[in-house]
């Protein structure tokens, strides 16, 4: 009789280690999933805005926007898959370099062509004549 209950023990312990589900590598993986997608898509607004854009500025903006943002939630989606804080401290650290030198470098490369001469496109996709660019 002593055998039909250890076996009936052993039965309910099996039954209880099969239904277990691991939440955290579940919620792990949809964040991963998630944030992946919104990187891509971010990334892919932003080839698609400097493809269609009409002149260097707003082609400036569209990447340097939304290249920083696809960025960061690709890292996002990295450091969700990290085992070991060693990692996921050098993620963060990756992605606040990318969050302070990104937009830092779009401005500065925006500062040098209006330096240069470059004005923007205003309007209806026109450039500003000699009497708008006087006053």
């Amino acid at each position: 009789m002593s055998l039909i209950f250890a076996a009936a023990a052993d039965a309910s312990e099996a039954a209880k280690a099969a239904s277990y589900v691991d939440w955290w590598g579940v919620i792990s993986n949809i964040g991963t999933v998630m944030s992946m997608l919104a990187g891509l898509f971010f990334i892919m607004a932003g080839t698609i805005g400097v493809l269609r854009l009409p002149d260097f500025y707003t082609r400036l903006h569209a990447a340097g926007m939304t290249d920083t943002l696809g960025a960061e939630l690709i890292l996002l989606a990295l450091i969700f898959q990290c085992d070991n804080l060693q990692m996921v401290l050098k993620l963060l650290l990756v992605a606040f370099f990318l969050l302070v030198t990104s937009p830092t470098a779009t401005h500065a490369v925006a500062h040098a062509a209006y330096r240069a001469g470059l004005r923007p496109l205003l309007g209806e996709y026109r450039a500003p004549t000699l009497d708008e660019d006087a006053s």
